[in-house]
């Protein structure tokens, strides 16, 4: 939604919104708006469904028409929408009247796990039955080779930094399955059954980077990972915690990359107040964190630079996108900008992004203002 405003306010031509993310409802940015701003880094998955056929028609909460995967189609259901996974038809997200998202409707493991049956579950989760493009395009027998071709022919055509989504979630995977207060307990009260999950999650893990990196390694520049590790207040584990069950798992992984595209940079997507955690992410072997919550406890600029700014990239924490760019004045998120600018860009180290994602009503005078502020 506010991407249609965007688009209408810079006065460029109609286009239809594409939905890149259904869960999140995050729009595919044209070309021509990535060369308005001088965007210099893209995502994997611009490279696939190109064609109409892997579209069909939707209306967005506020009435603008949009194309969904055809593959994470919306359907109304007792009076709300939802998302459905594929392979079993279960309701795996829902969004009420009134609700500009989808939120998880389906908890696999909430009431008894099965770990033999861990990738079916996996499945029964929103964010793996409505995943972004290229989805289910690049499964099957010949999925790798689909994305190995999309992933090639991307490289070809531009000079940006690509992107490559991978996930590779610990964590969040817990709490995905066993809903958040579950996994938590069951790290709390069961640990040897929490590392026997998650042992067996890193081995899937393990087997699909292998598999990814095989396919579109060459082609990427960075390989993108997720765990929101942190809350408002801080962590949602204890540093103990995180180096007792996540650590570990994530410097496997890690470690894997660098002996399989050893060019790669590694980003971690944690959301949230992180600050304790920092040092055992750079130990684990990362090289940049996303989106760098600057309101959240422990999280503000001057120190995460001063303590981490030679051992990390922060990609983020350019525009509070919790109050400021929504209530400000476009001045007042231009000079905003600019003094996180004159913090973060000092001896490079340094990708700008605002904080997550710009909501649906965010005023697209702001937007521009944020991203006129970067190189200004």
């Amino acid at each position: 939604m506010a991407y249609r405003r965007l688009r209408r306010h810079l006065g460029l031509p109609e286009r239809p919104i594409r939905v890149y993310d259904p869960v999140q409802q995050l729009a595919i940015v044209d070309e021509d708006v990535l060369q308005r701003f001088g965007v210099d880094t893209i995502e994997l998955g611009r490279a696939f469904a190109l064609e109409d056929k892997w579209w069909r028609e939707w209306t967005l909460p506020d009435g603008s028409p949009c194309l969904m995967p055809v593959w994470a189609m919306p359907e109304r259901h007792e009076g709300e929408w939802v998302l459905r996974a594929p392979a079993t038809g279960h309701i795996t997200a829902k969004m009420p009247p009134g609700v500009l998202y989808f939120e998880q409707a389906t908890y696999p493991f909430a009431e008894q796990d099965d770990l033999e049956r861990l990738p079916e579950a996996m499945d029964d989760v929103m964010w793996v039955s409505a995943a972004s493009p290229p989805g289910p395009i690049a499964a099957g027998p010949e999925g790798l080779k689909t994305l190995a071709a999309g992933a090639a022919r991307l490289r070809s055509g531009t000079d940006r930094a690509i992107i490559g989504l991978f996930g590779g979630n610990l964590l969040e995977m817990g709490q995905f399955l066993y809903r958040n207060d579950g996994f938590l307990m069951l790290l709390a009260e069961e640990p040897d059954r929490a590392h026997a999950f998650l042992d067996r999650v890193v081995s899937l893990h393990l087997a699909n980077l292998e598999r990814f990196l095989g396919a579109v390694g060459a082609h990427i520049d960075i390989i993108a990972f997720g765990d929101d590790l942190g809350m408002q207040s801080g962590p949602q584990i204890s540093p103990r915690m995180y180096q007792e069950f996540i650590q570990p798992r994530e410097r496997l992984m890690w470690r894997r990359v660098r002996e399989l595209a050893p060019h790669l940079r590694i980003m971690l997507h944690c959301c949230g107040g992180v600050r304790e955690l920092l040092p055992g992410l750079i130990a684990a072997g990362l090289d940049a964190i996303n989106p760098v919550q600057i309101t959240c406890r422990g999280m503000d600029p001057e120190g995460l630079k001063r303590d981490f700014g030679g051992r990390l990239t922060f990609w983020g924490g350019g525009c509070d996108t919790r109050d400021m760019i929504f209530h400000g004045t476009p001045a007042q998120v231009r000079d905003h900008v600019r003094r996180l600018m004159d913090i973060w860009r000092p001896h490079g180290g340094y990708v700008f992004q605002q904080v997550h994602n710009i909501l649906a009503d965010v005023p697209p005078a702001n937007i521009v203002a944020m991203l006129d502020a970067v190189n200004a």
